[in-house]
This record gives structure tokens, sequence and C-alpha cells, in this order.
């Protein structure tokens, strides 16, 4: 294996003070998710990332500083304990600058390339392939409307909501609009009636072949490449993600079937052209806010070991 990370440190109050700060993020949005969960209460829109995505809201708190970052001080040492990480050699003290012996933790990129050598591959992959493509903006959120065609109204896949123009109106959106998604984790919701109406058929083998940077799920689905490649790239990365995610899941919804009021989302009327074209501006600033974020995510890959 060869290390191409260079070498950072952090002192104990440095490293405690962003510890927190990422705390106080996470909690700003986990804690309104888990006092719902304890009441029995459901959220659609706020809830989806901690329940669609599996990563727990506990892992989602527990800050990492990314590979190649030493942690100096004696609480750090906590993270012995923890997968992927290990003890400061010598070596590294002294490129830190630290006496021999300071008490310091570092992420073993090593082991966690060594383990994680797949999905380090895979988003490698499905990162690179979708930066290449084109963006493609005409989707208008149809794949929502095609998880409950022909569906009866009890039926619907949030049992809870409703729809804004009702079963008959809905159908007939679908059965009007040219559908093209290419996002298999949102094609594989489809109702039998809707399949055939798509114009592709995503599979996961054909994912990496698809997946293109207008796509809101696969804007969405930075977050989960980041916590997957966790606990070797900064947590902060992995919040800029979850926090992008989180806008997206908000616009995916307001464009939906589903009436949102109650729950303070206004429509984005994609049966109009008025609707349309605000749909469409938002995609357009997610991709432009995803681009960003995936390069950080290759970087961050980039600099992880490798195995030849």
């Amino acid at each position: 294996m060869t290390t191409t990370t260079a070498l950072h440190v952090l002192a104990q109050p440095q490293w405690l003070d962003r510890q927190l700060a990422h705390q106080e993020r996470v909690d700003a949005y986990a804690a309104p998710y888990l006092a719902r969960r304890s009441a029995g209460a459901k959220h659609p829109v706020e809830d989806f990332l901690f329940t669609y995505y599996n990563h727990k809201p506990g892992q989602l708190r527990r800050w990492h500083p990314g590979a190649g970052t030493l942690l100096a001080g004696e609480a750090a040492l906590e993270r012995l304990e923890w997968k992927h990480y290990r003890a400061a050699t010598g070596a590294e003290l002294a490129a830190a600058g630290l006496e021999p012996g300071t008490p310091a933790v570092i992420v073993d990129s090593d082991a966690f390339a060594a383990d994680r050598t797949a999905a380090i591959d895979f988003a490698r992959i499905i990162l690179g392939r979708t930066a290449a493509r084109p963006a493609q903006f005409g989707c208008f959120g149809l794949h929502e409307w095609a998880m409950v065609y022909k569906q009866d109204a009890h039926d619907i896949r949030h049992e809870y909501l409703s729809l804004r123009l009702g079963p008959d109106g809905t159908d007939q959106v679908v059965e009007e609009s040219k559908i093209r998604c290419t996002h298999f984790d949102a094609f594989r919701f489809y109702t039998p009636d809707a399949v055939p109406l798509n114009e592709l058929a995503p599979t996961r083998e054909t994912q990496r072949d698809l997946e293109q940077p207008g796509c809101l799920h696969a804007n969405m689905d930075l977050y989960k490449w980041a916590y997957k490649l966790s606990p070797a790239l900064p947590s902060e990365l992995l919040m800029d993600c979850f926090d992008l995610s989180f806008q997206i899941r908000a616009m995916d919804m307001q464009a939906s079937p589903y009436a949102l009021e109650q729950w303070g989302y206004l429509p984005i009327r994609i049966e109009t052209a008025e609707g349309k074209a605000e749909y469409v501006g938002h995609q357009r600033r997610f991709a432009a806010a995803a681009a960003v974020l995936r390069a950080r995510l290759l970087d961050a890959v980039a600099a992880l070991p490798h195995t030849s």
C-alpha cells in the first residue's frame, strides 16, 4: 500500500472545538427526529435521511478529522477503541513537532483501505463517472409520481399523506408526461404499472453507467458515499453533503404528488409550465452545489491509500 495523504496536526483545544461544532450541527437535524421517533410521530421530509440511509444519528454525531490528521491530547486516546484509529508513531509525532510520548491518535488509513477496498473503488467509479457526464434536467420529479401510479388512495407509499390531485389526477399527470428516470434507487420503487412507462430500465449493475449529475437522487447520494468513507474523510464534508441532501429532499417532496402544506412545504406544481420551470431552476442550483461536493469527495478518495 502507498499513502499519499499529508500529515496535519490538531491540538486538543482545536479538535475539541471542531468536534463540538459538528455535534451541534448534527443535533439541529437529529434531535427533532429523535423526539418524533420517541413520540411515534413521522415527518415526510425531515425524517428521510435518517430512515432511508443506513447511518444512525449516533454515528453521524461522531466527529472524525479525516485521514492524515493527527489528534493530540489525552482526550484523543478514547479513539483507540474506535474502528480504524491507531496511536501515532514516533515518526509521526516528530513530523508534527511533538515530543516523543505525546498522546496522539490518527485514522488508520491503511487498515481502512484494506477493509473497505470495494466501497472505495465503487465510490471512485460512481463519483467519477457521474461527474464526467452532462447533466439532464427533464425529469421534473416524476419518479415520486410513478411510485403511486394506479394505486388506491389508501395504499399509497406514504399512507399518512394525501395526494393533492387525488388518485385520478395523479395518474393523469403520469400518463401525459415523458418519464425518463436514470436512478435505480428511485426506479425500484415504481408501481408495477409505472415500470414500463419509464424510458429506461435502470438496474444496480447499470447504475455506474446511468448516474448523471442533474439527478436529485444521485446528488442526495453524495451523503451516502460520504458516510461510507468515514472515518477517512472529515466530518465537515460529511455534513456538507448531509445539508445538501436535506435541501434536495425538501424540494423533491414539494414537487411530489403529496399535499404537504400542513408540514409547512408548499407545492411545486410540476404539472404546470411554471412549476416545471421552478423545478428545473432548483435542480440546476443543486447540481452546481453537488458538483463542488463531488469533486471534494473525489479528492478525498484519491488521497486514500490504494492497493496494487
